[in-house]
């Protein structure tokens, strides 16, 4: 947009010196109005503005996907703390000034700002206190992480959550090499701890081998709050576990910003 921005202002002021040329020798009767006047026309409207707009969008894709400026950027886990509309619309997406805080994979928080357009289907999904995966830089511009693969947001959630000592790697180990299983929650029963704005609570699971056979494993767990109603007693879950070592499980919930 910036580059578009700067090719019509050298358009317009070709045009202008144009027109003042034909205006200061044209033998006409109305010397002033010529052909020309587009130049000053374009430079009076249409350049402030299409600057203005190039301002707004700045390190901002208008095709929806991430804008240049971020490709390769580390991905960390955002969560919201303010929403606001810059009054910018294009083909009816609200663009939206999304204030994060974002937790990163070396364990530090960052201030950050994402500017985005937003489709207004997705709008309850961008509110305060939602988690998002977002690519940031240094200086606090960040964007929301639609290029990353579910892999890569995966491997940016673990560092994250390693970082915060929510996992320990242990837990992420058993994640990547454990056995798939299902169980069956028999008890949860939060303790009363909060960590990182997740409850710490007691589970209790029964688990179900390959074989059929069962076991049972209680332990601790810190859960986001999206996690809370998938793990009543009584849900069946999909857990992973090593088989040389039954002590330890890995709860596998779906994902709720």
């Amino acid at each position: 947009m910036k580059v578009i921005a700067w090719v019509v202002l050298l358009i317009s002021l070709v045009l202008t010196a144009a027109y003042v040329a034909n205006g200061l020798t044209s033998a006409d009767e109305l010397p002033w109005l010529n052909g020309w006047m587009a130049g000053p026309m374009l430079l009076i409207s249409a350049v402030p503005t299409l600057f203005s707009v190039a301002r707004m969008t700045s390190g901002m894709s208008l095709t929806g996907g991430v804008h240049r400026t971020f490709h390769g950027a580390p991905i960390g886990i955002g969560r919201v703390v303010g929403v606001t509309r810059t009054g910018l619309t294009v083909n009816d997406q609200p663009q939206l000034d999304i204030r994060l805080e974002i937790d990163t994979p070396d364990g530090h928080v960052l201030a950050g700002t994402a500017r985005q357009l937003v489709d207004l289907t997705d709008l309850a999904v961008v509110r305060v206190g939602a988690t998002l995966p977002v690519r940031y830089l240094p200086d606090g511009r960040a964007a929301l992480a639609t290029d990353a693969s579910p892999g890569e947001l995966q491997a940016a959630l673990d560092q994250v959550q390693l970082a915060q000592g929510l996992v320990t790697p242990q837990q992420l180990h058993i994640s990547r090499a454990g056995v798939d299983a299902q169980a069956v929650v028999l008890a949860m029963v939060p303790t009363g701890e909060v960590r990182h704005d997740r409850s710490m609570v007691t589970l209790t699971l029964r688990v179900t081998r390959p074989d059929r056979a069962m076991f049972d494993v209680t332990q601790q767990k810190a859960l986001p709050a999206g996690a809370i109603g998938q793990l009543q007693p009584g849900a069946v879950v999909r857990v992973k576990y090593l088989p040389h070592d039954e002590s330890e499980v890995v709860v596998l919930t779906q994902y709720a910003p």
